[in-house]
């Protein structure tokens, strides 16, 4: 552990760019419940498990036809979490990572919580491949992308129903998180696609400088591998150093810098590392 622990601090101080890529694992240590498996969603949503429903049957946009007030009230009740929650301090040691590189850095994360822009990350340095709750859709497809009002939606804390009036569309429609749910035809790619392109735009400009790139991967889990593939994707293409995160699935590819631990514990471990060179 010590050992990767400081290879990962000398990677990080050598880097010239770096890429952070997170999963769910990054957001539980500022206090976000953990949906991994029923019990631990059960267990943020009681009401939910007498419905005898997963997260999997809640993220999904039938819903919001089916059962509005079901819908904004399991959606509504995340956006005014997310919206009250502070980002750990992990956070800020990353983005002071990123800032230092002289190619600066970006940000890959499978979390649609918009806590990487609340701490302060350039919002145009960021793919957020399932979207955001921060952004709105409309459910008859009248118009692009919005972003959600200032206002909480109203969730009864007994229920998890929606009681006050729902996001609505300037033509009246019903709104719609940006988010990528289960079995989601309807899901609006445009605004995750222009970052994708931002960030491609970046990604070519730092081969071209021949940049030392560190991968940062933290809490990206094995059930939906999207973050993890890119990850390590990525550290194949840039011929960068892939520094995973993770207390249970800490491996990768050989050459990657494994530290099973939680994102929070291990980001300052490798701080007090860096500055202990």
């Amino acid at each position: 552990m010590d050992q990767n622990i400081t290879a990962a601090a000398r990677t990080l101080e050598v880097a010239t760019a770096v890429v952070v890529t997170a999963g769910a694992g990054m957001s539980v240590d500022s206090g976000l419940p953990d949906f991994r498996g029923n019990e631990g969603f059960w267990k943020a949503y009681p009401p939910f498990r007498k419905l005898g429903l997963a997260f999997e049957d809640l993220a999904n946009p039938q819903w919001f036809e089916k059962d509005p007030a079901l819908a904004w009230g399991f959606y509504g009740h995340r956006l005014n979490l997310y919206r009250a929650t502070k980002p750990h301090v992990g956070y800020s040691l990353l983005l002071r990572r990123i800032s230092a590189a002289p190619h600066g850095g970006f940000v890959f994360t499978s979390n649609v919580d918009g806590a990487f822009v609340k701490a302060g990350l350039d919002p145009d340095r960021i793919v957020e491949c399932h979207g955001s709750i921060h952004h709105a859709q409309c459910t008859r497809g009248c118009v692009g992308i919005v972003k959600m009002t200032e206002g909480d939606v109203t969730v009864d804390p007994d229920t998890f129903m929606a009681t006050g009036p729902l996001p609505r569309c300037r033509c009246g429609g019903l709104l719609r998180p940006n988010i990528l749910m289960f079995f989601d035809v309807g899901w609006s790619h445009k605004r995750t696609g222009d970052q994708e392109e931002r960030f491609s735009n970046w990604l070519s400009e730092t081969s071209r400088k021949f940049a030392r790139v560190a991968v940062v991967e933290i809490g990206a889990g094995k059930s939906i591998p999207t973050v993890r593939s890119r990850s390590e994707d990525l550290a194949r293409k840039l011929n960068g150093a892939l520094i995973r995160i993770n207390p249970t699935d800490p491996d990768g590819p050989p050459g990657t810098i494994s530290i099973p631990m939680g994102g929070l514990a291990a980001l300052h471990r490798i701080e007090e590392a860096c500055r202990s060179l």
